[in-house]
């Protein structure tokens, strides 16, 4: 196994989950009154439990952590913010929307993560004590929450009438 391209690979993705945390947070906070905000109450905490397993796979194989790309990724999500939302002083619909589009990616590029390391805890007996399957399943579990929440939140930045996010409907916990 190439433990340099490994490096690359897996900083990228601490990297990623920075950026990651950094969204989420800023998502639920503008959202706590509905179930998008609620919603990312819970999920928050699991994201940082998938960044410190991460952590312990970089530390178990003996990688080094880049704290560039980690402080690059945190920089580039506080750019992000200044993108035109069709409301210049406050949060829109349409932030709304496209910050749980970026959840849904990243959580996309997450599931590849822990599918790429189970391939290659076949390879590599150090992985062998990292449940994979287990981080996976909760993934998909994650994704398929996320997608609801997406495209409720499209319904709504498209509607025609403003329209208010559902501050009546459940929790989406176990779809």
């Amino acid at each position: 196994m190439d433990a340099k391209r490994l490096g690359i690979y897996l900083n990228d993705h601490l990297a990623g989950s920075v950026g990651g945390i950094e969204l989420a947070v800023r998502t639920e906070t503008e959202n706590r009154s509905n179930p998008v905000g609620r919603y990312l109450s819970a999920f928050i905490p699991e994201l940082r439990h998938d960044q410190s397993i991460l952590q312990s796979v970089i530390q178990t194989l003996e990688l080094k952590e880049d704290p560039l790309k980690k402080r690059g990724a945190w920089v580039s999500e506080k750019l992000g913010r200044l993108k035109l939302n069709g409301s210049l002083l406050r949060y829109s619909p349409l932030s709304r929307l496209v910050e749980l589009e970026g959840l849904c990616v990243a959580t996309e590029g997450r599931l590849s993560l822990w599918r790429t390391l189970a391939r290659l805890s076949a390879k590599d007996t150090r992985l062998a004590g990292f449940d994979f399957e287990a981080l996976i399943a909760r993934g998909e579990t994650q994704q398929q929450a996320l997608q609801h929440l997406r495209a409720r939140a499209a319904d709504v930045a498209f509607a025609d009438e403003p329209v208010p996010f559902g501050t009546s409907e459940p929790v989406i916990a176990n779809l």
